[in-house]
């Protein structure tokens, strides 16, 4: 059986970590793992099956022998890195924003578009971590009905803007409870832009620096990704990106409008409840409903405030969450290579220890 030899790009990273917690229960046959991180971070020691590993040094020539290339140590490190691990004889699969829009990258959820991998020339894109979650929920619904229409409203976690937006909010939030001043922001909404903002406490409605027509590149981001992931441009999607005070775990108000009339909370409950990577959470009578903290550490995407809209009898309102550093990053990066195994689409380098 072919065993695989995996690199994991931004090992010490979030999403770096959470990739080799899956890794290590994964199904894929592997032969040797590598671990890659920026210079600052060589030696440092990683446990894996059991044993102890060493951060190395990502280079150019890290991925010599190496069959699949996990990228999630940002887009310039992606737009360095990429090419340079396809030129070895790697697949990547990177999680960045860096190739998601390239005409010929394929961006894959394996539960929407898994068939999409067989046109890969090298590198695959995992989509942006809300597009993902809202994919998996909505995609059985369009297959059964058809897809007017998408507005979504995202509430999404500090931890998808990086350690260093968790460390700051969480000192603000312990100055504020302790009536101390609160430290000058520096990272959020968006390290890059000019005006930063406390999200202790707080809502931002800005992810990403604000673009054309008043949306932020967050926002543009869902709405492209969403057509592209479904082979349809004439689907009207908008999307609004909040940044909440949680720290792990994305939610989603998301209105639809189907093609198809009075469809039943009923008929989309079931159809849910059967769809993979999916787990229905719909029982107002009880309070039951999804919540990002109980979605922490957990694979699937959870649904439920299934409800008609009262005015539209095409309209269905849904409530939707998931833990935006496994679903939404690491996860699907790890079932995009299951899927690359299970159908035979890895090229395997035949020239371990040399350039290609």
């Amino acid at each position: 059986m072919t065993e695989y030899v995996i690199a994991v790009v931004g090992a010490t990273g979030a999403v770096g970590k959470k990739m080799i917690e899956i890794l290590e229960n994964s199904s894929l046959p592997l032969k040797k793992v590598v671990f890659l991180a920026s210079k600052r971070s060589v030696g440092k020691q990683i446990s894996f099956q059991g044993q102890i590993y060493q951060v190395e040094e990502l280079t150019p020539e890290s991925f010599n022998g190496v069959d699949i290339a996990l990228f999630s140590a940002g887009g310039a490190i992606s737009e360095r890195y990429a090419q340079e691990a396809v030129n070895r004889g790697a697949v990547v699969i990177d999680n960045t924003s860096a190739f998601r829009m390239h005409s010929d990258v394929p961006l894959v959820v394996p539960e929407v578009n898994e068939a999409a991998l067989a046109a890969h020339r090298g590198i695959i894109a995992n989509p942006n971590c809300s597009t993902i979650q809202m994919m998996v929920a909505l995609d059985p619904i369009r297959q059964a009905y058809g897809l007017e229409r998408i507005i979504v409203s995202t509430y999404q976690a500090v931890s998808g803007a990086g350690a260093e937006a968790i460390e700051e909010m969480t000192t603000q939030a312990q100055a504020m409870l302790n009536h101390e001043p609160v430290p000058t922001p520096e990272i959020l909404p968006c390290g890059s832009d000019k005006r930063h903002y406390p999200l202790a406490f707080n809502v931002l409605a800005q992810i990403d620096e604000f673009s054309e027509a008043g949306y932020t590149l967050e926002e543009w981001k869902m709405m492209n990704e969403t057509k592209k992931i479904m082979a349809d441009n004439q689907i009207k999607v908008a999307a609004t990106c909040v940044r909440v005070p949680v720290m792990t775990g994305h939610s989603e108000s998301v209105f639809i409008q189907l093609k198809h009339a009075d469809v039943s909370v009923k008929a989309i409950q079931e159809l849910l409840t059967a769809a993979p990577g999916v787990t229905v959470q719909d029982d107002p009578s009880q309070q039951i409903y999804p919540q990002p903290l109980t979605s922490v550490d957990l694979p699937d995407v959870f649904v439920g405030r299934i409800r008609k809209d009262l005015d539209d009898a095409y309209g269905i309102h849904l409530w939707i969450v998931s833990d935006n550093l496994i679903k939404g990053a690491a996860w699907n990066s790890i079932q995009i290579a299951e899927s690359l195994h299970r159908l035979d689409l890895v090229r395997v380098s035949d020239k371990l220890g040399g350039d290609n």
